[in-house]
């Protein structure tokens, strides 16, 4: 086959506001195994949802941005139901800025030889394809927002704002809905704290090669203090978790990093995880949120950990919070004009 017929049918994103999940989430209540969990993490977001003084952050990981969930997360933004992103770069500038340029994330299969997907420039995630052209076109838009920018350290949440600030000039943004241009929008600050581990980094690469002397550079510390600092101004906290990894880690961290820098804060009050990851090996992609009250960094009173792909469970739980309707009594907290102030 060659790369137009391997690049042929497109992942589409599902949209929440289509379908209903009321009536099925209502009866997983009475069901048993990752169906009733999936219930009771339901209920546990809607109640940061209804908790007048909690705040929602999003911690997003792996690769369901790719798989159809883009458009769950921007919706979730869009309609008041997150305050904050943590997430891989992948997510952000290699699923969802590169959707935003006008790109395509392809069905595939995974039942292929690889080396065949090489010799046509096709990357593989499972069983989706991408345009390894067009995903280097990606990594170039990122050189050319950073040398139009100021040569100094930026947060990644910084950066990202600058991203979302060039896609609403112009025509830049071919897909007007992209998440980062959402929590532009929305005030919704984006922090990737591996920010370099993505297209971007390739980008930030080139920049830096070209303007040897004087360049941008992302600021991971930086990233800890304005998230930490966004914990100590929303006090009560919430967590929808997809995936582990670095971001599931960096934003339960900030309740230790408040209490270092002398802040009595609380711990995060609602946690829901979503992830395959088995817990017996240690690691903190797999280490459950009752593990994480040990560290304090995790209430326990309102926890669920869902032991299923995120994909399956993902836009249930988000349309039915949706449709629900509670959103629509919420406050936009606004987090990044936080930072527009200094």
């Amino acid at each position: 086959m060659e790369k137009k017929d391997l690049l042929k049918e497109e992942v589409k994103h599902i949209d929440i506001k289509k379908i209903d999940t009321t009536d099925l989430i209502n009866a997983m209540r009475d069901m048993s195994f990752s169906s009733r969990d999936t219930a009771n993490a339901t209920d546990i977001y809607d109640r940061m949802i209804n908790d007048k003084e909690c705040s929602i952050i999003l911690s997003l990981a792996g690769s369901t941005s790719a798989a159809g969930c883009m458009q769950v997360y921007v919706d979730m933004v869009n309609n008041k139901m997150i305050d904050a992103v943590v997430a891989t770069g992948a997510s952000i500038i290699d699923m969802d800025f590169f959707e935003a340029l006008g790109f395509k994330h392809y069905k595939g299969t995974p039942f292929i030889d690889d080396k065949h997907l090489r010799s046509n420039y096709i990357d593989r995630i499972y069983d989706t394809y991408i345009d390894e052209e067009e995903l280097q076109n990606c990594d170039a838009t990122i050189k050319v927002i950073a040398d139009r920018l100021e040569k100094r350290p930026y947060s990644s949440r910084e950066f990202i704002w600058e991203i979302g600030k060039w896609l609403t000039e112009g025509n830049n943004a071919k897909k007007k809905n992209s998440l980062i241009q959402a929590c532009y929008e929305n005030n919704v600050p984006i922090f990737c704290p591996a920010f370099s581990d993505c297209s971007a980094g390739f980008g930030l690469v080139l920049h830096q090669v070209e303007n040897p002397d004087k360049y941008l550079t992302i600021d991971s510390v930086r990233d800890f203090k304005e998230l930490t600092d966004i914990k100590i101004e929303a006090g009560t906290t919430g967590l929808f978790m997809v995936g582990g990894g670095v971001p599931k880690n960096f934003v339960q961290d900030t309740v230790v990093c408040a209490e270092i820098l002398g802040y009595d804060v609380e711990m995060h009050k609602y946690a829901v995880q979503i992830t395959v990851a088995d817990s017996r090996d240690g690691a903190c992609s797999s280490s459950t949120l009752k593990e994480a009250c040990s560290w304090g960094k995790v209430d326990t009173a309102y926890e669920q950990m869902v032991y299923a792909e995120a994909t399956t469970v993902v836009p249930m739980m988000a349309s039915y919070i949706y449709h629900k309707g509670d959103w629509k009594k919420r406050e936009a907290k606004n987090f990044a004009k936080m930072f527009l102030k200094k």
